[in-house]
């Protein structure tokens, strides 16, 4: 029986600035063209002719590729198939990142450093921002993860000025007083007069998590505590912010290796 061909073309559940793309076994090819985005992805499965501006390269499974706005690009199969996945960013999101990584004030962008990233941990970086991107619907996380993903893609030389730790603990506060909000991001940076960059930045140097990690992992230790106290699982999703019991127990199993039910049947 012949594979399926499935493509799919959608925005991101959390970032409406973010577009995803992904081909299941696809014969499709793709004449030169180009993209307004900064666009990068992974090839999944086969292997494919692809050339940018003058360069040809023969990419295969486990590739990751970067593609800069306007930059003019074709790529086509081999031996019929393959698997791919993309993501397009917006460019006015793209610069404004770079002016907080790199302290510029000019508007024009920076390039990728690399068209091709051929090591395993970057196809493993991207899968993971993919899977965040597809199903993550608080959007504080969804950007914390794609700010996380962009500093690595660009290497910034990062300066050495000290982090104020009394600012960055003011959002650790907030996180704790109210960790039944999902809080956007820009309300974070506006406590702590820092751009999303520097926030994130700051935060993990100071908690060793970004903002968003660090509220899930207190979400889930409060959830324990209301699941040896009795509480339903469905009350304690809602008691903690939860968009629904699958978010819930999804990210309750990542932290213990047990669904929430499991966890409650030692205690009760």
């Amino acid at each position: 029986m012949p594979k399926e061909i499935v493509h799919s073309l959608s925005k991101s559940a959390a970032l409406d600035f973010v577009e995803m793309r992904s081909a299941n076994h696809s014969n499709s090819c793709y004449s030169t063209h180009s993209h307004d985005e900064f666009s990068f992805g992974v090839v999944d499965y086969g292997s494919a002719k692809y050339k940018n501006l003058q360069h040809n390269y023969q990419i295969q499974a486990g590739v990751t590729v970067t593609i800069n706005p306007g930059d003019a690009h074709s790529c086509n199969p081999d031996q019929g198939e393959w698997s791919y996945r993309m993501l397009f960013i917006d460019s006015d999101w793209m610069g404004d990142l770079q002016r907080q990584m790199f302290a510029r004030k000019h508007s024009d962008y920076l390039p990728f450093k690399q068209s091709l990233l051929s090591d395993r941990h970057s196809y493993q970086q991207f899968d993971k921002l993919y899977v965040c991107l597809r199903s993550e619907s608080n959007p504080l996380m969804a950007e914390g993860c794609l700010i996380d993903y962009c500093q690595q893609l660009f290497t910034p030389v990062l300066d050495s000025t000290p982090l104020d730790a009394t600012t960055v603990s003011q959002v650790q506060e907030l996180i704790m007083d109210q960790l039944d909000s999902n809080i956007p991001l820009t309300d974070f940076c506006e406590i702590a007069n820092l751009s999303p960059f520097h926030l994130i930045r700051s935060f993990k140097h100071q908690y060793g998590q970004s903002p968003h990690a660090y509220q899930l992992d207190q979400r889930i230790k409060r959830a324990r505590l209301l699941l040896k106290a009795g509480d339903s699982l469905a009350d304690t999703a809602t008691a903690l912010g939860f968009a629904d019991q699958s978010h819930f127990q999804r990210n309750f199993k990542k932290r213990t290796a047990l669904t929430p039910r499991q966890y409650q049947q030692f205690f009760i």
